[in-house]
């Protein structure tokens, strides 16, 4: 319980800090809060100054990862949408990581995501929603589509009907 109160707290207080930040700050912080861990989130809008900040993600090679992406995965990510195409490393700054894969990104991939397509771009995974979930199939490292759906009942992925379902 003490625990739950601490999470939540501690969420609003970040939100806080970023609601905070000038909106350029805020564009910047949207583009890399889904390929950064809860720390490096909080060591971000910790930084007193917008170039402390811009230097930060430079420093943990984020700012590095977003300019190799193609020019188009760049305006996706910024978008906070993803696009067929797209690569399987501007997916993860556009919805984060997922919550399972199978098989490998680099030839055939099934990734999978909980919450909806629409919500994804705003919060990244949403690893209490189990109502929802999108499959991503990738090959050759590039998405290939997208579909969303009902959560599966385990974590493997089995819906538990048979079918047609």
């Amino acid at each position: 319980m003490l625990l739950s109160i601490l999470v939540v707290l501690t969420g609003c207080t970040s939100h806080t800090a970023v609601q905070q930040l000038s909106l350029a700050e805020q564009a910047e912080f949207h583009t890399y809060k889904k390929v950064m861990s809860a720390a490096q989130a909080r060591t971000y809008v910790a930084k007193t100054s917008a170039a402390a900040r811009t230097a930060y993600v430079r420093e943990i090679g984020l700012a590095q990862r977003f300019a190799a992406l193609d020019p188009l995965d760049r305006e996706a990510v910024q978008n906070g949408f993803p696009r067929v195409g797209m690569s399987n490393e501007a997916l993860r700054f556009v919805w984060g990581e997922p919550y399972y894969t199978d098989g490998n990104a680099r030839r055939s991939a099934h990734w999978h995501y909980l919450g909806s397509s629409l919500a994804l771009g705003a919060s990244g995974n949403q690893y209490n929603n189990f109502g929802s979930r999108v499959d991503v199939y990738l090959t050759d490292g590039k998405v290939v589509g997208w579909v969303d759906g009902a959560s599966p009942n385990d974590d493997k992925g089995e819906s538990g009907c048979s079918p047609p379902c």
